[in-house]
Order: C-alpha cells, then sequence, then structure tokens
C-alpha cells in the first residue's frame, strides 16, 4: 500500500486490546480510534496509544473518510450490525468471531462486502498454525491412509465469566456452538471438506437453570467418518485444556490446546512413510516401538497394511498458546493486508469461512436436543 492503512477498533475488551497490539506491528498500518460504551475499557487502549481519537458513537467513527479499515471485537450480538454498518460506510472489516448469530446474515455481509469490492473477514486464524498445515499435508499424502474417527474436546474455563456476563445469554452470544465452536467447525472443514451435523445436545448446569454450559455434536465428513465436538465451560482457569485427536486406518495424531501447540502421532510405517513424516514435520523427534527385522503384515478394514516399523513422533511443545496465538493473529492480518494490496492474492481465509462455519453451528444449534438439569 502507497499510503498507511488507517484503522479503528470498535469494542475495546481484552481480547481486542491483545489482536489490536498484533495489527500495530505491521508497517504501514496506523490505529487512529476507538468506540465503546466502557469508558475504562477506551482509557486501556488510549493508555497504551495516546494519540488515538476516542470516538463517542460508531456513526462518528464511521463518518471519518481517513478510517479504511474496522476492526469489531464486540459481543456477538453486535457483530452484524456493526459490520453492515461499517461495510455501507465503505470501510474494510475485520471481525471477531462469528461473522454473526443467523446464517442468513452471515450471508448479507459476504454479498455486501463483494458488492462493494471490500474486505470483510473473520478471525478464525486456526489456518495459519504451521501443526494445522502440517495435519493437512499429513492427510492429502494419504501416509496414514483414510480418516477413520476424530473428536475434539474441550474442557474450558468459566472462572472469569460470572452469571451475568453476555456470554451465557444465548440472545447476546449465539450459544457455544456459534460463539466458540465456529473455529473448530472451520479446521475441521479445511482438513476433510464439508460435514454433516448429526446430532447435538446441549446441557444446563444443575441449579441455573439459564446456563447452558456444555454443548456436543456429531459431524459426519466424507466415507462416514464421524467426528465429535464437546464443548464444557465450567473448570477453573489452572485445569483447563482441549485435545484433539485423528483417528487414520495406521495411526492416530493428537493435537493439545485449542490453538495446537504439540502433536503426537502414533502410526506404523514404511521406512519410506517415515522418511514422508519428516518431511512433514521436519523438528519432531520419531521414536521407533518396534523395528522388527523383516517387512511385517497386519490387516485392518479387510485390508492388508504392510510395515516397518511401529513410531511415535513428537512435534514437542516449543511456544505456549500466547506466543503461537499472537503469531496467529499476526498472520491472519498478514494474509489480509496482502489482498488489500493485490486483489489477485489467495488468502487462508476469507468470508467463505466466515459463512461455513456459521452454518455448521447454527445446524447443530437448531437440531440440538436440550436437557435440562431436572432431566
Amino acid at each position: 500500500m502507497s499510503e498507511k492503512l488507517r484503522f479503528a477498533v470498535v469494542g475495546a475488551g481484552g481480547f481486542a486490546r491483545f489482536a489490536v497490539a498484533q495489527f500495530v506491528k505491521r508497517e504501514g498500518v496506523q490505529l487512529v480510534g476507538v468506540v465503546d460504551h466502557d469508558e475504562a475499557a477506551i482509557q486501556l487502549v488510549r493508555d497504551a496509544y495516546p494519540d488515538i481519537k476516542a470516538f463517542s458513537t460508531l456513526d462518528q467513527l464511521l463518518a471519518d473518510a481517513s478510517i479504511g479499515l474496522v476492526y469489531i471485537g464486540s459481543p456477538p450480538c453486535l457483530h452484524y450490525e456493526q459490520s453492515l454498518a461499517a461495510l455501507r460506510a465503505g470501510k474494510h472489516v475485520i471481525c471477531e468471531k462469528p461473522a454473526a448469530l443467523k446464517l442468513e446474515q452471515a450471508r448479507a455481509l459476504t454479498a455486501l462486502a463483494e458488492e462493494k469490492g471490500l474486505l470483510f473477514v473473520v478471525n478464525l486464524m486456526q489456518r495459519y498454525n504451521f501443526l494445522y498445515s502440517a495435519v493437512k499435508k499429513l492427510i492429502d499424502s494419504q501416509v496414514l491412509g483414510s480418516f477413520l474417527h476424530g473428536f475434539f474436546e474441550n474442557y474450558a474455563s468459566d472462572e472469569f465469566l460470572p452469571a451475568d456476563h453476555w456470554f451465557w445469554d444465548e440472545a447476546k452470544s449465539g450459544g457455544i456452538f456459534i460463539e466458540h465452536g465456529v473455529h473448530f467447525f472451520d479446521m475441521f472443514a479445511g482438513w476433510f471438506g464439508e460435514g454433516q451435523v448429526v446430532s447435538a445436545q446441549k446441557l444446563n448446569r444443575p441449579g441455573s437453570s439459564a446456563v447452558w454450559d456444555i454443548a456436543q455434536c456429531t459431524v459426519i465428513y466424507k466415507d462416514n467418518a464421524p467426528v465429535h465436538f464437546y464443548h464444557a465451560f465450567n473448570q477453573p482457569t489452572i485445569l483447563d485444556r482441549q485435545e484433539m485427536r485423528l483417528q487414520f486406518e495406521r495411526g492416530d495424531v493428537t493435537l493439545f490446546e485449542w490453538v495446537p501447540t504439540r502433536l503426537v502421532l502414533n502410526a506404523v510405517c514404511t521406512n519410506e512413510e517415515v522418511r514422508e513424516l519428516k518431511r512433514i514435520f521436519p523438528n519432531a523427534a520419531i521414536e521407533c516401538i518396534d523395528f522388527p527385522s523383516t517387512v511385517q503384515m497386519a490387516r485392518g478394514r479387510f485390508k492388508p497394511i504392510q510395515f516397518h516399523q511401529k513410531i511415535r513422533l513428537d512435534t514437542g511443545e516449543l511456544q505456549t498458546k500466547s506466543q503461537v496465538y499472537e503469531g496467529l493473529v499476526n498472520q491472519m492480518f498478514d494474509d489480509q493486508l496482502k489482498w488489500l494490496e493485490n486483489g489477485a492474492w489467495r488468502r487462508k481465509i476469507d468470508a467463505t469461512n466466515a459463512v461455513d462455519s456459521v452454518a455448521v453451528a447454527e445446524r447443530a444449534d437448531q437440531i440440538a436436543l436440550r436437557i435440562s438439569s431436572t432431566f
């Protein structure tokens, strides 16, 4: 870009401040404004960036012709109307997930952005993770054969989500599938293509009928491969933990943390397949669990399996979740800026991801059996 891209932030909560701190690292980008109903949140942003302007209303911010891009970090119930207003004002938009609480709204935003030639993208930054990309290469290589089954278990913390927090109000958050699940629906769609939601349940917290703190669903991907998504917000922060596992014909892969920071793979492989794994995971440690002197034969799914070794591959955890997260937000932002510089640039995520992830989340929410504490 020949001149600086001036951007403003709408909604100055904790994660918005985290994201903005990554955006301003990019040369040619300048934070110039903020709007939020919470004066304390605005002050935290201005403490970090004293030269920016605090706008009284969103309309005032959008009337500033010098602002080219708006980053929206407000609660989900505001995403649609704020993104719509920004696009109508001719601003590029980067929005936190989800794009909107309803699929038709997400589609409308995408259509409007395309009509006006504007950027509209949701910060589904998981696809920028090296481990995400490595797993995609693993799947495409067929080193471990066909995908058979997967799960994502999200034992999340509610320690900083008091009973009156907007997260528990589904009219404001959309519920767990829409507010949080979109990240993981997008990941699996990137790996395996479109899936079909076949069952879902939502469970409320005993003694608190307004709090639905567990959501789970099963999505079937190609070749009848089921994936189970489980989300529960009921842990202290110190016990917050996530795990994702993919089972294949010749082994399995486990990723740790909701922003994956480590991968462990167990498999039976030929010598050539071990070499391919080294190419996909160049810095991983590979341990030979069993190395028979002759070629071994096994069977699974009525098919012969030939192997030389049984191995365990471990990438180790070289970065913390926070460090990985910073990198992903940086890469997402840089990817979108490259598209603004050159409309032919092929991005890793665009408005399609925003729409498709909400489509799966909305379907899961629609068919979910609600199980109350008196069940």
